[in-house]
């Protein structure tokens, strides 16, 4: 289960909405406890796919531990990675589910028309050959 505070996730749908059509990428910073998951910090992270934004998204290593260090720095974890769906559902792809990492929540925005519609959370699993839906409340 992940929780997400209010602020986090006001954020998080702000960076989604302003990117829009393009996908949004960032990540979630919290903490974890008996797998249970409160994220309360949102970091905006570059997409620095070289094609087509509105079709991919892509995380730079560096950012990535940049954004394990800010969390640090907060004595918080990187709990996930979220980014958006531009008018389209918020499914894992198999292109999210090749670039994933099992020991984070993935969380998928939903941006149709601009707009906030819904969000899922996915934990692949080891091999990143499937993902699990994880219980989602924010």
């Amino acid at each position: 289960m992940i929780r997400i505070e209010s602020e986090a996730w006001a954020a998080m749908v702000a960076h989604a909405r302003e990117t829009y059509p393009n996908e949004c990428c960032g990540a979630m910073l919290g903490s974890q406890d008996k797998g249970s998951k409160t994220v309360t910090a949102a970091m905006r992270l570059e997409n620095a796919h070289a094609g087509v934004q509105r079709e991919r998204y892509e995380l730079r290593p560096q950012d990535l531990l940049a954004a394990d260090r800010e969390a640090h720095s907060r004595n918080l974890d990187l709990v996930g990675i979220y980014h958006s769906h531009p008018d389209c559902g918020a499914y894992f792809s198999e292109t999210d589910l090749k670039n994933s990492c099992p020991w984070y929540s993935f969380v998928v925005l939903s941006i149709r028309g601009g707009e906030f519609d819904h969000a899922n959370s996915w934990l692949p699993n080891a091999e990143q050959t499937a993902a699990e839906q994880e219980e989602l409340t924010y």
